[in-house]
């Protein structure tokens, strides 16, 4: 997973004080109480346990155990896909007394950057639920100053300790961007801006559908590189604390699976 860490531009100066860590006060205040003090196991992947096994029952609400460290959130977006693709969802954590202790603060333990795609919902491709995921969402995971602020604030505030980059099969904003880059034409309005981000990352080595297949992977592979390489996530990544992940959802199976 870290060997992709040298992949992609170099970080600048700016990025570095972007993502600088505030006054410990103010991050008291607002961190949640995740350390996730142990790496990524090497094979922990999504959708490597049995698919055949049996969920257990559905842990009375308040108790269900909040992953802490990177390979225990990996493991639980794993188990919860696998319950989402064999229509065997829990729909955890929307009970009253869940959505009570709410009120008085969240623990997410994924930040999830994903596509605006509506058919993609990331709580629902988990089976997660409420203060479960932090999501973050754009067309084609396309990376600008917002996006990456709100995935720092998840890592560095609230000290999530895994960040997956999702792409999926079909994907309307990799489709527009090789469209265009084939036929010349510029999309309208902000489109286009979409568009630029993603041609860089298009697989000119194949054409028709397989080159949108194969730029949906090159696009998580690319977007995956540039937030590890920010100073401060790669800092967390060094010390156990943080995984960065790419994985791809297929529309077809309701699968989702590594992009290495």
């Amino acid at each position: 997973m870290n060997s992709d860490r040298s992949v992609g531009p170099e970080p600048t100066t700016s990025a570095h004080k972007r993502f600088a860590l505030p006054p410990l006060a103010r991050r008291a205040l607002l961190r949640a109480g995740l350390t996730g003090a142990a790496a990524l196991g090497t094979t922990a992947a999504l959708g490597t346990a049995s698919a055949s096994a049996a969920p257990a029952a559905t842990p009375a609400a308040g108790s269900r155990h909040r992953p802490g460290t990177p390979g225990e959130a990996l493991r639980e977006l794993a188990a919860g896909n696998r319950r989402w693709s064999t229509f065997r969802e829990r729909h955890p954590d929307e009970s009253p007394t869940v959505r009570q202790s709410l009120t008085s603060g969240q623990h997410p333990f994924a930040v999830v950057l994903g596509c605006i795609d509506s058919r993609v919902p990331p709580e629902l491709v988990f089976d997660q639920g409420l203060g479960d995921l932090m999501t973050v969402r754009s067309a084609g995971e396309v990376l600008d100053e917002a996006v990456l602020g709100s995935v720092a604030y998840g890592v560095l505030e609230l000290d999530i300790p895994l960040v997956l980059v999702l792409g999926h099969q079909s994907c309307g904003a990799v489709k527009a961007a090789v469209q265009a880059d084939g036929t010349g034409e510029r999309l309208p309005a902000h489109i286009q801006y979409i568009a630029d981000a993603i041609a860089p990352n298009i697989d000119r080595t194949k054409e028709g559908d397989a080159r949108v297949d194969s730029t949906v992977d090159a696009n998580v592979r690319a977007v995956r590189a540039r937030l590890a390489a920010e100073p401060d996530l790669a800092a967390k990544v060094d010390a156990g604390k943080l995984a960065i992940v790419g994985a791809r959802y297929d529309l077809t199976t309701q699968r989702v699976r590594r992009v290495v």
